[in-house]
């Protein structure tokens, strides 16, 4: 199988070459990698541009935010399966992507796949911060603000194709948006990956604290427009990452 991973990034010099090593350091071999940079100013272009030779689509222009750079992506895209690497993350190991094909090629009728992730540190990546552990896939748990870890979902481009790209009216959460629409309303039919597929390092734009009450909303709106009970959804979802806290700390 052929594997798309897209990243994405603005000024992001500290992490963006650690991010692209862990997908140009995979044992997979059949890798598509596209970067999208949104003109940054501090350094990252340079990097890039270090390593645009061993990327298959390397874009530096202005865009509309982070959906919108992806958006660039998806329609670069021409894997059999599509995943993301942000910008300020790395995969767990250099066999993740290989373990993912593997999955795909033993559930031939599945259409998705998704797994566990770490948050870590951003001074400290070796601190961990909270442990997400996807879990078996249901439709109630998805009704109770469960989502699979965005970073952890690799899903294949028919799919995307079919169901179509990221909502550009929501500016931060709209990942949550991609996720209901695929899993909740379409049923897109998905397995779980029991192992680490991310190590997401805390301070970007989904897990800032300065973010956290525009997520709050976001989330809220996106519950309520598929019909789910929001104010629950979302009580539920950060009970939820709050208590996955409490436990990587004991």
């Amino acid at each position: 199988m052929k594997v798309t991973i897209i990243t994405v990034c603005y000024n992001r010099v500290e992490t963006i070459e650690k991010a692209l090593l862990s997908v140009l350091q995979q044992s997979h071999s059949n890798i598509e990698y596209i970067v999208i940079d949104g003109q940054s100013t501090d350094g990252t272009q340079e990097i890039l541009e270090q390593y645009s030779p061993k990327l298959a689509h390397y874009i530096c222009e202005p865009d509309n935010g982070m959906y919108d750079a992806l958006n660039k992506g998806l329609a670069l895209a021409s894997g059999d399966i599509i995943g993301l690497v942000h910008s300020d993350d790395e995969l767990y190991d250099n066999n993740v992507i290989t373990r993912i094909v593997e999955k795909f090629n033993d559930n031939l009728d599945i259409e998705a796949v998704y797994g566990d992730g770490i948050y870590v540190s951003n001074s400290n990546p070796s601190q961990v911060i909270r442990n997400r552990i996807g879990g078996a896939f249901s439709i109630k748990k998805i009704k109770s603000g469960w989502l699979p870890l965005h970073p952890t979902f690799y899903i294949k481009r028919s799919e995307v194709e079919r169901l179509g790209y990221y909502n550009l009216n929501y500016r931060i959460a709209s990942d949550t948006d991609f996720l209901l629409r695929y899993l909740y309303h379409n049923r897109t039919r998905v397995a779980y990956l029991n192992l680490y597929i991310i190590r997401m390092r805390l301070g970007g734009m989904s897990t800032s604290k300065s973010r956290a009450i525009e997520v709050l909303i976001e989330d809220y709106k996106i519950y309520r427009s598929f019909g789910l009970s929001a104010l629950k959804a979302v009580f539920q979802k950060k009970s939820r990452a709050a208590l996955q806290y409490i436990q990587s700390k004991f």
